[in-house]
C-alpha cells in the first residue's frame, strides 16, 4: 500500500510536502516524495490519496484498562472477570479510535490486561500496541489494593515480580506512594515502601530484564523511586502533608538518568483549578513548566479509566502543555518518539521511518502549528492496517 498524504511528519519538526510512505505488511518500507515514490512503486500496489497530515500514531504511557473512567471506576470491578475483559476490550479498541497506536497498562487484576495486549498482538482484536504491567505492587491495605498485589517485605516483593514476569508482563508498576482512587489507603503524599522493599522490586525486574514504572505522588517517593533506580515516574506531583515541594537536587538527578517522567493530564485539565484551588492548581502547572525547562524527559499519558477521564482524550491533553508554552514540535515529540523511546521501543514505532512498525494517524489539519489538528483524525493505521 502507498499512502500519499499533503505532508508526512517524517520527524516531529520535519514536513515532507507533497509525501508519500509504502507500507508492506506492518511495516514501513519507503518514505519519500509522492511522485518518485509512484514512479517506483509497482503499479498493483494500491494507492491511498489522502488530503491532510500522515504522522506517527501517538503512545499513551499510562492508562488502565480495567477501570470505565466514570465517577466511581472501582465500583465496575465487583464484575466477574469474562464480563471485565470484554470492557477492556471495548477500550482498547477506542484508544485505538482516537489514535492511540500503542499504549501502556499499568495496572489491572489477574492479568486481564496481558490477554488483551496477547489479543492485540496477534491481530485478534483491533487495539493498540499494548504493554503490560500485570498485577501492581502495593503493600496491605496500600494504594489500588484491591488489584491482588498486596506485598510485604523483600521477599514478597520479589516474589510478585517474578509472578509478572512470569505471566508476561512486560513492565513492573510499583505503588510508591498512596493514591486518590483508593479512600481507604495512605494519603496522595505518603510513602508506601521501605528503601529496602523498592531496591529489592527494582533489582528482581531489572533481573527479568524489565523496566520499572513507580507510581509517586509524593515528593518523598519520588526521591525514593529515583534512589532505587525506577525508570519511568508516573504522575511525579511532588506532593508533601501541607502542598508541593519540587526538589531541584532530585531533578538534576531525573534529568541525568534520563529518567522518564509519565505526567498523567486528562483533557479536563481546565478544571483543575476547581477541583485543587487557583494557588494550588497555578503550583501544579508552574512544576511541569519547571521540569519541561530543566530538561526532563516528559512523555504523555492519561491516566485513562479513572475518575472522569475516559480513553480517547490523549489528543484533547496535549493542549495542557502549549497552555505552559512548550512548543508544539516538542509535545508531539512527548507524545510519539519520546514516549516510544523511553518505552523501550523507539527502533520500532514513534516515526515514520523504512523499517519501522506502519503504526500512522491521518488527521486533518497542520498538527506542528495547531495541536488541536490531532482530534480530527480521519483515518488511523495499526501496523499497517486501515482501521474502519
Amino acid at each position: 500500500m502507498l499512502i500519499i498524504a499533503d505532508r508526512v511528519l517524517t520527524d516531529t519538526d520535519t514536513f515532507l510536502e507533497n509525501g508519500a510512505v509504502l507500507v508492506e505488511g506492518d511495516a514501513i518500507t519507503a518514505v519519500g516524495p509522492a511522485a518518485e515514490l509512484d514512479a517506483l512503486t509497482d503499479p498493483g500496489v494500491p494507492r491511498r490519496l489522502h488530503p491532510g497530515t500522515l504522522m506517527p500514531g501517538l503512545v499513551d504511557s499510562h492508562v488502565h484498562l480495567i477501570f470505565d473512567g466514570g465517577p466511581d471506576p472501582v465500583a465496575g470491578l465487583h464484575e466477574p472477570d469474562d464480563v471485565l475483559l470484554d470492557r477492556m476490550r471495548e477500550r482498547a479498541r477506542h484508544l485505538l479510535r482516537a489514535g492511540v497506536t500503542t499504549a501502556r497498562d499499568l495496572g489491572d487484576r489477574n492479568g486481564l490486561a496481558l490477554r488483551v495486549a496477547a489479543e492485540t498482538a496477534s491481530g485478534a482484536l483491533a487495539g493498540p500496541h499494548l504493554l503490560a504491567a500485570g498485577t501492581p505492587a502495593t503493600p496491605p491495605g496500600g494504594h489500588c489494593h484491591f488489584l491482588g498485589g498486596e506485598v510485604r517485605g523483600e521477599r514478597q516483593v520479589r516474589d510478585l515480580v517474578r509472578r509478572n514476569a512470569a505471566a508476561g508482563a512486560a513492565v513492573i508498576k510499583v505503588m510508591t506512594s498512596g493514591g486518590g482512587l483508593t479512600k481507604d489507603g495512605p494519603r496522595s503524599w505518603q510513602s508506601q515502601f521501605t528503601p529496602e522493599e523498592l531496591h529489592a522490586l527494582v533489582d528482581e525486574a531489572h533481573r527479568a530484564g524489565l523496566p520499572v514504572a513507580a507510581h509517586a505522588h509524593g515528593a518523598d517517593a519520588i526521591a525514593a523511586a529515583v534512589d532505587a533506580g525506577a525508570d519511568t515516574l508516573e504522575h511525579c506531583t511532588w506532593m508533601t502533608e501541607t502542598g508541593f515541594d519540587l526538589r531541584p537536587e532530585v531533578l538534576r538527578r531525573i534529568v541525568d538518568r534520563r529518567i522518564a517522567v509519565s505526567l498523567t493530564v486528562s483533557p479536563h485539565w481546565r478544571l483543575l483549578p476547581k477541583v485543587f484551588g487557583e494557588e494550588r492548581a497555578a503550583t501544579m502547572f508552574d512544576q511541569v513548566r519547571r521540569m519541561a525547562e530543566a530538561g526532563a524527559n516528559i512523555i504523555l499519558g492519561t491516566d485513562a479509566g479513572v475518575q472522569r477521564t475516559g480513553f480517547d482524550g490523549l489528543p484533547g491533553a496535549l493542549s495542557f502543555y502549549a497552555h505552559l508554552g512548550i512548543p508544539h514540535e516538542r509535545i508531539l515529540a512527548m507524545a510519539t518518539r519520546h514516549a516510544a523511546e523511553a518505552l523501550g521501543l523507539g527502533a520500532v514505532t514513534g516515526r515514520i521511518a523504512p523499517g519501522f512498525r506502519a503504526d500512522l494517524l491521518l488527521v486533518d489539519g497542520d498538527p506542528l502549528a495547531d495541536p488541536d489538528a490531532l482530534g480530527r483524525i480521519r483515518t488511523v493505521f495499526s501496523k499497517g492496517r486501515a482501521l474502519t
